[in-house]
């Protein structure tokens, strides 16, 4: 991974050389530099960081940039406009059928907090374009009356987040727009797992289920239909209990062939673990534990191995998760 990040990011300082030649790259080995590792609290890599103005303090965390061309629009929009502004319908269509995303502001006036909001968020989400506009033609040609965040995907729009000023933050707006670089539900394996932890989002929601199943076409269903309702918030995500290569993500959460199929949410911050406590996948049983577990109420699940028979009998007791409370508080 660092290798690969070091790559495009070499192939990125020879494109803005050219360029912008004042923007300088460079590289350190946290290895030999301790003091530098400590000064800038380095923990996770590869880390990137962006100096401005030749300042130490503060620096700007670039996360989630993989591509040489996403780090490109990344400085460039830090160090410039981070959106392009649209004046025709023309020029919008132009930017939503340029790539495969595109993120349009449209706005009743170009100087409000809304607007502020938009463009620190295009600064950070630079793996699709950002236009913005408050022409009434481009806004009334799309239908848009209120101010309003469009994402359109190969040039449909698939979400309108209406914009109210003080309402949005920039983190959730990112959280927001980043998601739809994955599916609504996306089929864990070595590749997309890049991408899902590339997300700024910490609620994992996962499906252990074979893929080869009878039942598996209408559980993979009702998933789906519950997972537009959370987009931004629970990143829902399908494992499929028939790959080997999945073996150690059945480990980590302590999946057993009689609980499946089973769901569970994860929390990356805190990596505490959620069980679904219906046992049946439908849309309701879904919709109920996601809706739960955002407002705090869910209960945490502790993996355990049952209770031994002869726990009680030596004077040493045997505990485990399942009776590790009852017995000790």
């Amino acid at each position: 991974q660092s290798q690969n990040l070091s790559e495009e990011f070499a192939k990125a300082a020879r494109q803005l050389k050219k360029e912008a030649p004042r923007i300088q790259f460079g590289k350190i080995d946290v290895t030999y530099q301790h003091d530098l590792r400590k000064e800038f609290n380095i923990r996770e890599f590869p880390t990137v960081k962006f100096f401005v103005d030749g300042s130490r303090e503060d620096p700007i965390d670039c996360k989630g940039v993989r591509q040489a061309s996403a780090f490109i629009t990344w400085v460039k929009r830090r160090t410039g406009p981070s959106t392009v502004l649209i004046n025709s319908t023309d020029e919008a269509e132009a930017i939503i059928h340029a790539d495969n995303l595109a993120v349009i502001g449209f706005f009743e006036e170009l100087h409000n907090d809304s607007v502020e909001v938009f463009c620190e968020t295009a600064r950070d989400v630079p793996e699709m374009p950002f236009g913005m506009t408050a022409s009434k033609d481009v806004c009334a040609n799309y239908g848009i009356q209120k101010n309003s965040l469009v994402v359109f995907k190969k040039g449909i729009p698939v979400h309108t987040e209406v914009l109210e000023d003080g309402r949005q933050n920039k983190l959730d707006l990112t959280r927001l727009i980043k998601t739809f670089t994955l599916d609504l539900v996306t089929e864990y394996n070595l590749e997309t797992s890049v991408k899902i932890f590339d997300v700024p989002v910490e609620n994992h929601i996962l499906l252990f289920t074979p893929t080869n199943s009878e039942t598996f076409s209408a559980i993979h269903e009702n998933y789906k239909s519950a997972a537009g309702e959370f987009r931004g918030k629970i990143i829902f995500v399908l494992v499929d209990t028939n790959e080997t290569r999945n073996g150690r993500i059945f480990e980590y959460f302590r999946i057993r062939e009689v609980d499946i199929p089973t769901v569970r949410i994860l929390n990356l911050t805190s990596d505490a673990k959620y069980k679904m406590p219906a046992d049946e996948v439908s849309v309701e049983n879904i919709r109920e534990f996601c809706q739960s577990y955002l407002n705090g109420k869910a209960k945490l699940h502790f993996s355990s191995e049952e209770i031994p028979e002869d726990w009680d009998k030596m004077p040493v007791k045997v505990l485990v998760g399942k009776n590790f409370n009852r017995i000790v508080f």
